[in-house]
């Protein structure tokens, strides 16, 4: 369905813009009909970056976004129109996604004027009630309210419902659960599990490592732009090669032991290594060397669907 290739985004910063920032460098990856994919990584890799070039959101500075087979990186006007009735976000504050001021039936309202506009009332009524069940809400509960009157999991559902209402066929779910209570955490995650079965693919950006795991199929480890690992999320879960991705692993909590702060150690984000590995600063492999410090290393398949960047695996 969708393939990155070779995607870049700098970003010009300092004063008048005289400096470049690297968000995202040479990613490559696709995502398969009714597959998730779990983009993993820490704060500042490149994730939420990732998913507003998919959406369109911001350009790309180089390489191309593939989606059925065209490149939607240049797409404008009526292309783009098209491009969002199949391809929809929903980020992680609920709050800040939709207009306060309109109740809910007008929210969804404005989506048939802007997209569907050649269904009747009744029709379309039903489709929002149809879709609202499909998430899990009541729309009697639903529909005559404003956004603060709704709980976080109940607006969550709300925009993955505004999403369905255009029969999408991809979703980018960006920390769409990080401001949820853990009661509420488990039934979206659910919800999402529900539409994978139905053929909806979705990209699921994360932080967090039992997060990914409880959801994805295959994950896809960021750190500062770069794919450190990616392949199916069990193999990497449990066979992990990267250095970062067994520092990340580690550094989850176990509920059946005490932390021990000799035992798990997590670094601080280290300088940027311009001209080699990117986590070379970070790395605690002894083997790790000059070739590790001046040259970038490549996305290598070690194993069957397992890719490792990483000059001594």
């Amino acid at each position: 369905m969708f393939k990155l290739e070779n995607v870049s985004k700098i970003f010009k910063v300092g004063t008048f813009g005289g400096k470049e920032l690297i968000a995202v460098d040479n990613i490559n990856f696709s995502i398969d009909d009714g597959e998730i994919i779990a983009l993993i990584g820490e704060s500042g890799s490149g994730k939420t970056t990732i998913g507003k070039m998919i959406l369109r959101l911001i350009d790309v500075s180089s390489g191309k976004i593939i989606f059925k087979g065209k490149d939607i990186s240049r797409y404008k006007n009526d292309k783009l129109k098209q491009y969002y009735r199949r391809v929809q976000g929903v980020f992680q504050d609920p709050f800040s996604s939709i207009n306060p001021i309109f109740k809910a039936d007008r929210i969804f309202e404005s989506v048939r004027e802007e997209f569907i506009s050649g269904i009747s009332k009744i029709e379309w009524n039903k489709k929002v009630e149809n879709t609202l069940l499909r998430v899990g809400l009541n729309p009697e509960h639903i529909l005559n309210k404003y956004p603060h009157q709704l709980s976080g999991g109940q607006l969550q559902r709300f925009l993955i419902a505004r999403a369905l209402l255009l029969n999408i066929e991809f979703l980018i779910a960006d920390e769409v659960i990080s401001m949820l209570d853990a009661s509420t955490r488990i039934d979206v995650l659910n919800l999402l599990g529900k539409l994978r079965e139905s053929g909806l693919s979705i990209l699921f950006i994360t932080h967090d490592l039992s997060l990914g795991y409880y959801i994805s199929d295959r994950s896809v480890i960021l750190y500062k732009g770069r794919i450190a690992e990616m392949g199916a999320t069990q193999k990497i879960y449990h066979h992990p090669m990267h250095p970062y991705t067994k520092m990340l692993l580690a550094s989850v909590p176990q509920i059946n032991q005490e932390w021990d702060r000799d035992v798990i150690l997590v670094e601080d984000g280290g300088q940027w290594n311009e001209g080699g590995c990117v986590y070379f600063d970070r790395c605690m492999n002894p083997e790790k060397d000059q070739q590790c410090e001046y040259q970038p290393p490549e996305l290598i398949e070690v194993e069957p669907g397992h890719f490792v960047s990483c000059w001594h695996i």
